[in-house]
């Protein structure tokens, strides 16, 4: 098993991630596991927020001082990985395995949607470059294994990855926060008069046939056309190497 010692260039949280032990330190022995940390800091960031997951907060539920969760994790941003992958979880068992590559983005993606909505705070965390933690890989495996049952290869396999990921993602954070129908109805009037008079008429047209702003009730709607052009772009990324 590589630890951080061997492995000085990996990003924070990765090793912890994938199972690895925190360096020894001077000091009594830790109390608690890694894990245990993790768990009462999902607990925390679902009862109120990923801001109620703070080192002190941490520290009182387990029971702790807020230095001596420097045993378990050198840094917030290494806790911050692992709050991110066990958020996330793994995908649900057996997701997108229909054996139709369409249906089975579109699951994929209404799954992602359904874990951002469920755990909102989320969406509050930074997203910097590629999954590289458990959880994170198993859900991207899940959608590049739909991807290539479309013919999709290679780099292309990150094109859609990106693509798929972006609407999904977007999605859940047009579908947080929406309007309720009172709402919906005083932006839409408000709208309508001004968006003209500023050359919109793009999105003059979408408030006028009430297709914008989005509410609750719109959701599937509004997931299915939007689902369609990223569904047509898998399909033109299929066969080209």
């Amino acid at each position: 098993m590589l630890d951080r010692d061997t492995t000085p260039e990996l990003p924070p949280g990765m090793t912890l991630a994938w199972g690895g032990a925190p360096p020894p330190r001077r000091g009594p022995k830790p109390s608690h596991s890694v894990a245990q940390i993790v768990a009462a800091a999902v607990e925390l960031a679902d009862a109120d927020g990923v801001g109620n997951a703070s080192l002190p907060n941490i520290a009182h539920e387990v029971g702790v001082t807020t230095n001596a969760l420097y045993r378990y994790v050198s840094s917030k941003e290494e806790l911050t990985v692992l709050l991110a992958d066990a958020g996330w979880g793994p995908p649900p068992p057996g997701l997108a395995s229909s054996g139709d590559w369409r249906a089975d983005v579109r699951d994929w993606t209404r799954a992602v949607v359904d874990r951002l909505l469920t755990r909102t705070w989320l969406l509050d965390l930074p997203m910097r470059g590629d999954p590289v933690t458990p959880n994170r890989l198993a859900w991207t495996e899940v959608l590049l294994r739909a991807c290539a049952a479309a013919g999709v290869r290679g780099e292309h396999l990150l094109g859609c990855e990106t693509m798929v990921t972006g609407f999904a993602t977007a999605a859940a954070v047009r579908l947080a926060s929406p309007a309720t129908p009172a709402e919906a109805s005083a932006v839409r009037d408000h709208l309508a008069f001004h968006l003209p008079r500023h050359g919109s008429d793009e999105l003059a047209a979408l408030v006028a046939g009430g297709r914008y702003p989005a509410t609750a009730e719109d959701r599937e709607a509004f997931l299915s056309a939007g689902l369609e052009p990223v569904l047509a772009g898998v399909a033109g990324l299929a066969g080209r190497e």
